[in-house]
Parts: structure tokens; C-alpha cells; sequence
């Protein structure tokens, strides 16, 4: 027996098919949309006076949620946990320093 499986991307807006995806951002949250070429049009066209006023940013990388964050400014995990246990604090090898121990190592050293 032979099976024929069709996967069929439908629009998000008005339910006829989709012909593409499309990924945007506004505020900091990236959203991805299926649509037509006539809505995906649409969308493009209600974004062009925004866009062609807008700075473009670094690399225009989609935002991954496992994506790691780095601390801008402050000290490392390692030299806060240093610092923790050269105080007799319990802290774990590995992982995230607790707010508490970063806050104290903070304080300590304003």
C-alpha cells in the first residue's frame, strides 16, 4: 500500500493557503507568521514607512529561546563563587550563583 502525505501550510489571517513564513520583531519579541502572497504583501506594505525609518541592528539573528545571556557588566560566576566561599558561603560548583551570594559580593565590593 502506498501513502501520499501533503503537509499544507494555511495563512494565520484569513485561513487560504500560506505561501511562506515570515518572522519579525517588535519590542524585543520576535513572532512568526504564515501567509499568502497577497497578505505577506499586505504586511510588508503597512511596514515600509517604519522600516525605511528604522536603524538596522546587529546581524538580524532570530532570537533562540536557548539562547545564553552574559551578565553586561559584573563580575564572573567564577570569581563570585571565589569570593563566596573564601567567606564561608555555600555555593554550588556549578550552575547559577543565587541573587542572594551575587548581591552580597555586590555589596562587598561597592
Amino acid at each position: 500500500m502506498a501513502q501520499r502525505v501533503q503537509i499544507v501550510h494555511t495563512d494565520d489571517l484569513d485561513g487560504s493557503e500560506a505561501a511562506s513564513s515570515v518572522v519579525f520583531g517588535f519590542e524585543g519579541v520576535s513572532y512568526e507568521i504564515d501567509l499568502s502572497e497577497a497578505n505577506k504583501d499586505a504586511l510588508a506594505q503597512a511596514l515600509a514607512p517604519y522600516i525605511g525609518a528604522a536603524r538596522r541592528t546587529a546581524g538580524g539573528r532570530k532570537a533562540t529561546p536557548s539562547a545564553r545571556r552574559r551578565p553586561a557588566a559584573g563580575a564572573s560566576a567564577t570569581e563570585v563563587r571565589a569570593w563566596a566561599t573564601a567567606h564561608g558561603m555555600q555555593v554550588s560548583a556549578r550552575g547559577r550563583v543565587s541573587a542572594e551570594i551575587r548581591e552580597a559580593y555586590e555589596n562587598a565590593h561597592r
